[in-house]
């Protein structure tokens, strides 16, 4: 990978001085080789964390109750899906308590030996070795090293999930192949869902819906607010592959494209916690949200004959609790904004019965819920929706006192462009999906305010790690993906020019083919270092 051979072409000795351009990966302790045999060294690797979602996985109901879990619960999902939580976000937590360590010993004799051992034991990895040997005439650059191991966490985060699958849901997986077959079962042959770009709904399809990643397409909007007539596109090209390759399914097959938006309110502090797109006014929310889905609609209807048309599906997520509700649509095509179900009336009303007796209730409630006589395979799938969602509200209470303590944000970087498939953690980014900064500036802006408030005020940058993925198949796309990435990276400085003049905001970028099951690839970054000599 071109990740690898920029890592190893920049690494220069120790004490030697860096060159500006890519960001060099330091040399560490640990190998990790890739499919393609390329070998690239990174921290040491904790034990990995794989979910079993077998049969086998869900406990039986009386030892649930012994547990206090709701029958339906999947407790070893929970426990393998807080060990991956914890994995990952610890080595994003681990930055700053590192860093006040190094402040406090910067003026030692040996602090260039002490620094780099310390991060090595913490974080896995070394730091920039130009920043640790000026420490002694002027004040340790803190701000670039934030952001130096805010980028190295990233890089092995991504890594990680692409090698090592660890919520075992990649393309192909049992999990995935399951869910693909139950969906065209319900009636429909894509699922496309539209979070709100909040880093609290990060998690929302592989922990709150529990769904696998691979089978669904997800895009996150501010405010869950979708570009219409790129959705538009990406329902031609989901029929133009029915229509030519037969997948998922034949376009004679009777089955939808279903769409849905998720949006998110606080049971908290819903006043001030919401969704800041909104005001933090969840009817608000809910309402713009079921008119993006019908605009989507109406579009497809227009444009196209032969009855195209879409069914839409309008979830609300407590970013507190993560519990669900979903306002259940009438086969009609119906959506009662002033009618839901709540996941969380469902789990007491079906904690004390046998696991068969809570699903058959559930589906009952789902058709009764309806905002019109319903559709079957909507009521199956929404009843699956619930029943997953159910392990997430036990997996709240169980690591989480039954609500979030950092119930607002706490995102640790910004992911700018398109892409991130690998992304499934609460508040771990927030996501402003773009081609330009012009047209996505209202989403980055959002991003920015967030983050003025959780690292400028502390004195720490912005991380931003850009990332627009590529066919890998189509000749040249790599290259336009990085001229993509350098010219985004040249709009967000001049819109945010003050904040990257004082080395508040720090830009890593990244590529990946998206027709590979690869990690993403760094081809530069903000963060350089000059090189010695008069020339």
């Amino acid at each position: 990978m071109r990740q690898r051979e920029l890592a190893n072409a920049s690494r220069t000795p120790s004490g030697a001085t860096r060159p500006s351009g890519p960001r060099a990966k330091k040399p560490s302790s640990a190998v990790v080789s890739t499919k393609l045999g390329n070998a690239r060294r990174v921290r040491p690797v904790a034990t990995q964390v794989v979910l079993d979602r077998s049969s086998s996985a869900v406990l039986s109901a009386s030892s649930m109750r012994s547990g206090g879990l709701h029958p339906l619960s999947n407790g070893q999902a929970n426990a393998a899906l807080r060990a991956y939580e914890e994995q990952t976000l610890g080595s994003f937590d681990r930055i700053v308590p590192v860093l006040k360590r190094l402040s406090a010993l910067q003026h030692e004799n040996n602090f260039v030996e002490q620094a780099q051992r310390l991060a090595l034991a913490e974080l896995g990895h070394e730091l920039p070795q130009p920043i640790l040997e000026t420490a002694w005439t002027a004040q340790l650059d803190m701000r670039t090293l934030f952001a130096w191991c805010v980028f190295e966490a990233y890089e092995q985060a991504s890594l990680s999930f692409f090698n090592d699958d660890p919520l075992a849901a990649q393309s192909g997986s049992s999990d995935a192949e399951s869910f693909n077959a139950f969906l065209l079962e319900c009636g429909f042959h894509l699922l496309d869902v539209t979070p709100c770009a909040d880093g609290r709904l990060a998690h929302a399809i592989a922990y709150a819906l529990r769904l696998p990643f691979s089978s669904v397409r997800r895009r996150s909007h501010a405010g869950a607010m979708f570009d219409v007539e790129n959705t538009v596109d990406r329902w031609v090209k989901t029929e133009h592959r029915r229509y030519r390759e037969g997948l998922p399914n034949p376009a004679h097959a009777d089955t939808r494209y279903l769409k849905t938006v998720v949006y998110h309110f606080s049971s908290k502090d819903p006043c001030h916690e919401g969704c800041a797109a909104h005001g933090s006014d969840d009817t608000a929310a809910a309402a713009q949200g079921l008119q993006r889905l019908q605009d989507f609609q109406q579009a497809v209807e227009n444009s196209f004959c032969c009855g195209a048309s879409v069914d839409l599906l309008l979830i609300g997520m407590d970013t507190d609790t993560d519990a669900i509700r979903v306002h259940v649509p009438g086969a009609e095509g119906s959506t009662n904004l002033e009618r839901w179900l709540d996941a969380r009336d469902v789990y007491e009303a079906t904690r004390g019965m046998r696991a068969d007796q809570a699903r058959d209730e559930i589906e009952k409630q789902v058709s009764s819920a309806a905002a019109g006589a319903p559709d079957q395979g909507m009521v199956k799938l929404i009843s699956r929706l619930i029943e997953n969602n159910l392990s997430q509200i036990d997996y709240v209470r169980q690591y989480h006192g039954g609500s979030y303590s950092d119930f607002g944000h706490a995102e640790r970087f910004i992911g700018v462009g398109i892409g991130f498939k690998e992304i499934h953690l609460r508040n771990l980014t927030y996501f402003a999906y773009m081609d330009t900064v012009e047209e996505g500036a209202p989403d980055l802006d959002v991003g920015v305010k967030i983050f003025k408030g959780l690292n400028v005020s502390r004195g720490l940058p912005i991380p931003v790690v850009l990332r627009f993925d590529y066919h890998g198949a189509v000749p040249g796309a790599r290259e336009r993906a990085i001229q993509h990435c350098e010219r985004v990276k040249a709009a967000i400085e001049a819109r945010y020019s003050e904040l990257c003049e004082q080395g508040l905001l720090h830009t890593l970028l990244t590529v990946r083919d998206r027709d590979r099951h690869i990690p993403a690839e760094t081809v530069s970054s903000s963060i350089t270092f000059n090189t010695g000599g008069g020339h």
